[in-house]
């Protein structure tokens, strides 16, 4: 109960940068989908925003609770978003895609002017890599991009990584809403953050990867008794 508690804390918190009139990316996640709610609860009241999911999963949650929401193709520019991430670290760099929503994620945090992230205290590290590093791929060739991310990730010195294919059911792969896979790649200890972004990217079959570096300006970290707010 104390980490629902924490997760709901930062998502409370997160309500602050909102205002009247503004076009928000809503985040995929268990922390971003108490935000959701307690937005759709501001929206009752009278707030005017319009809303962008990352994902099915948010599309539907934000729609089930009476959010306006735009189709992203009529979207130029976000004022805001708020998402959650599986790793932050003390600079504001992130590790996110545990929710399979990274790619739509990361179009429209780059598309935001300011991306505030919610969590809780246990997301918090001192150098990214713990959780494993999502990759999303075509399906076409994805076992020749399986080595060539392994081998990137070696090359960016990342000591004996593992990458494994994300399943759905222990045997199919995983679907993603773009209709990718996605590798995770159990890294324990990325050394060199923009240098493992920087050949994931250049690794072709790999769409996106979980990656998030000097995108959030605000980290909000939620505790029992409220949230403390990091800028970057």
């Amino acid at each position: 109960m104390a980490n629902e508690r924490e997760k709901q804390n930062a998502a409370a918190a997160a309500l602050e940068f909102v205002e009247d009139g503004m076009t928000l990316g809503l985040g995929t996640g268990s922390t971003a989908a108490y935000f959701v709610q307690m937005l759709a609860d501001e929206v009752a009241d009278g707030l005017m925003i319009r809303g962008v999911p990352t994902s099915e999963q948010t599309r539907r949650l934000a729609e089930s609770h009476g959010i306006p929401l735009l189709p992203v193709d009529q979207v130029d520019r976000l004022h805001l978003t708020v998402d959650g991430a599986d790793e932050v670290d003390s600079v504001g760099n992130l590790i996110k895609g545990g929710g399979a929503a990274l790619l739509r994620e990361k179009i429209i945090a780059d598309a935001s002017d300011h991306m505030v992230v919610i969590a809780d205290p246990s997301k918090q590290v001192e150098r990214l890599g713990q959780f494993p590093l999502p990759v999303e791929v075509t399906p076409f060739g994805f076992t020749i991009t399986a080595k060539k991310i392994f081998d990137a990730l070696c090359a960016s010195g990342i000591d004996k990584p593992k990458v494994e294919l994300r399943t759905s059911n222990g045997r199919d792969p995983l679907i993603t809403d773009g209709g990718n896979h996605i590798f995770d790649c159990h890294c324990r200890r990325i050394p060199d953050a923009e240098a493992t972004s920087a050949r994931l990217s250049s690794v072709p079959g790999v769409v996106e990867h979980g990656l998030f570096l000097g995108m959030a300006r605000t980290v909000i970290i939620g505790n029992e008794g409220g949230a403390a707010v990091f800028e970057y």
